[in-house]
């Protein structure tokens, strides 16, 4: 038992060393990208500057102190997964895109630790371990610029800011786990950002509290242009290399078990490392990563810090329900939205409900391509104009969005397939 046991524990810790070769992959980018005498200027720049929704950290600190923000955060989070004693699934993998992608346009080494307390407080107040929660923390620091916004911005004096980050980031961090638990019931896993619908919750709630003792927000939008060539040239090396390593290490099996993937419908709750494995599920990050780092660039949108961000969302997710089937049909219908809509999609805000709308993928996944578009097409609507309730401060809108047109959505399209079920079983409507 004792060499079994030892085998395992290397296999466990050879995966999670695999996983933390993407943020050390682009750790290594970061250091070439700037000279090293800009790196540390811009990382306190990123701490000290609001992080409101749009905030390209590209454009606070520079491309190579964002990369090594988000960088050594994903280790971070890594480490913190891997010394809780949990086995790597999908959502480690998930989780882990997710900080690296937020890192680069809202997240950073100071802001994201109150929330974290929070939780563990929460865990330890239920004595419960805090690795059944620890997902959830993870995913709940896209409310880090409420943190961001009471230490740097208000004008209060720095003992009462201190007192309140720790008070509301706790806060925040000990609701987050019943309400995520809850919120799932309300959009029954057809939007994938779970998470982020409660945190738009927790987020309104807290900015009309801030408001009302004179903590006010500004419209912000800071977005880096002019890095497509290079970032298409970074990107375009990872995602090959994830497509062609993958499929070297697993050999036809990938493609087999790439195609049960591609045949899942994506609702909430999927795992496609433990269903298929390893080398199906990065091959399957690979080809959406690369497919959405075309998307943009073809509809002339920008690679920056928050594009990179979601793209790095969608390939997170690939690991627990999106695979091009059920994310094309919904960013082809904010896509659609363009051509009708008052406003063109290369702009910032319709280019991130582009690639965050893909929250929505089991809803094409479950119902088909038409339906798939049309939630696309509403998304666009409702995800550009919702975050106006919590003034930019939940990093995660379009999961908040994603929410509310799933919960408006599925119940209709179930109704309508209900009552031709019926109609063809010849009973009474």
């Amino acid at each position: 038992m004792d060499g079994t046991k030892k085998i395992k524990r290397f296999a466990r810790h050879h995966r999670f060393l695999l996983l933390a070769a993407l943020p050390v992959y682009f750790i290594i980018v970061a250091l070439f990208l700037q000279p090293w005498s800009e790196i540390l200027p811009g990382l306190v720049r990123i701490f000290e500057e609001p992080d409101i929704l749009i905030t390209d950290y590209f454009v606070v600190g520079g491309p190579g102190p964002a990369l090594l923000n988000a960088g050594i955060l994903t280790l971070l989070s890594i480490y913190i997964i891997h010394k809780q004693g949990m086995e790597m699934d999908g959502h480690t993998i998930t989780s882990s895109c997710l900080m690296f992608g937020f890192s680069l346009f809202g997240k950073n080494l100071l802001n994201i630790w109150t929330i974290l307390l929070g939780v563990f407080i929460y865990a330890r107040y239920h004595k419960m371990p805090f690795s059944k929660y620890v997902y959830v923390g993870l995913y709940g620091t896209s409310l880090s610029p409420i943190i961001t916004q009471i230490m740097y911005v208000s004008q209060w004096p720095y003992v009462v800011r201190l007192v309140l980050m720790l008070l509301i980031g706790t806060m925040i961090g000990f609701v987050l786990p019943p309400l995520a638990t809850h919120s799932h019931y309300a959009h029954k896993g057809y939007s994938l950002y779970n998470v982020g619908f409660a945190s738009g919750i927790i987020a309104t709630v807290v900015v009309s509290m801030m408001k009302s003792f004179g903590i006010t927000t500004e419209s912000r939008l800071l977005w880096a242009e002019g890095y497509n060539d290079l970032f298409l040239g970074i990107l375009g090396v990872l995602f090959l290399g994830m497509i062609i390593g993958s499929y070297c290490l697993g050999g036809k099996r990938v493609l087999e078990s790439y195609g049960m993937i591609l045949r899942s419908t994506g609702i909430g709750g999927t795992d496609y490392l433990s269903d298929e494995g390893g080398c199906a599920t990065v091959f399957n990050m690979g080809i959406n990563g690369l497919f959405a780092t075309l998307f943009v660039v073809i509809v002339g949108g920008e690679l920056n810090g928050p594009t990179i961000g979601g793209i790095f969302t969608i390939v997170g997710f690939s690991a627990t329900g999106k695979h091009i089937r059920n994310i094309a049909p919904i960013m082809l219908g904010v896509l659609l939205g363009s051509f009708t809509k008052e406003w063109t999609i290369s702009s910032p805000s319709p280019m991130l409900a582009l690639l965050f709308s893909t929250t929505l993928a089991p809803v094409a996944g479950e119902f088909g391509v038409i339906v798939g578009v049309l939630a696309g097409y509403l998304h666009s609507s409702v995800a550009l104009n919702v975050g106006i309730v919590y003034g930019g401060m939940n990093l995660y809108n379009n999961g908040f969005a994603g929410g509310i047109v799933a919960m408006f959505l599925v119940p209709v399209i179930h109704s309508i397939m209900d009552r031709r079920a019926r109609a063809k079983q010849d009973l009474s409507l």
